[in-house]
């Protein structure tokens, strides 16, 4: 592929990304999409088949390198688990530029609104929800390593626990504003602390 088809492709694919965060995926048609990207219906088909595999590319090539880091780097290399798991949390709230919050968060969005639908679709936001969960699960295992979280802590649900205090209060964030991350963040540290 050349570097200007690589450029189009991508366009579309960022494109895609902003209306289907805004709008939802299947509010968001193919003809909006190439409406914003001023690129030619025969361009839009040149680079995928139909919407389906431009927005299985969007999770994986636009939503996954633009969420990944800042949903496991924080972690990786943790010397005080509860801080850094803490950390991570606030910055995913009150600092990152990716996520507007009265669109929540894209990746919950799409699960909600694809996962039970499209297996494919299922299949690509797990890959991006295993590589977090995975993060944490090893962030806290290095904890009871280094004696800085309890050796009873159930790392695995702990996990999953993280993630749905997230997904939930991005969702919340929606109606109530970035208001509502302050108290959550205050609970989540208190959580926090108790592992």
């Amino acid at each position: 592929m050349s570097s200007k088809a690589a450029a189009t492709r991508l366009n579309i694919l960022q494109k895609a990304f902003t209306l289907v965060y805004q709008k939802g995926y299947r509010t968001t048609s193919v003809d909006e999409i190439i409406a914003t990207t001023q690129v030619t219906k025969g361009a839009f088909f040149y680079h995928f088949k139909n919407k389906d595999e431009m927005g299985l590319a969007m999770i994986n090539e636009v939503m996954y390198p633009g969420m990944i880091d800042a949903l496991t780097e924080p972690l990786s290399k943790a010397q005080d688990p509860v801080t850094e798991i803490y950390s991570m949390m606030h910055g995913l709230l009150l600092e990152n530029t990716f996520f507007v919050v009265k669109y929540g968060c894209p990746a919950i969005n799409l699960v909600e609104e694809m996962a039970g639908q499209d297996s494919d679709f299922a299949k690509a936001l797990l890959n991006l929800s295993n590589k977090w969960k995975d993060a944490i699960v090893t962030c806290l295992e290095n904890g009871k390593i280094s004696g800085k979280i309890k050796p009873e802590t159930n790392s695995h649900n702990t996990a999953v626990y993280i993630m749905s205090g997230y997904g939930g209060i991005r969702n919340l964030g929606k109606i109530y504003g970035k208001d509502c991350y302050i108290p959550f963040l205050q609970e989540f540290k208190n959580y926090l602390k108790t592992l």
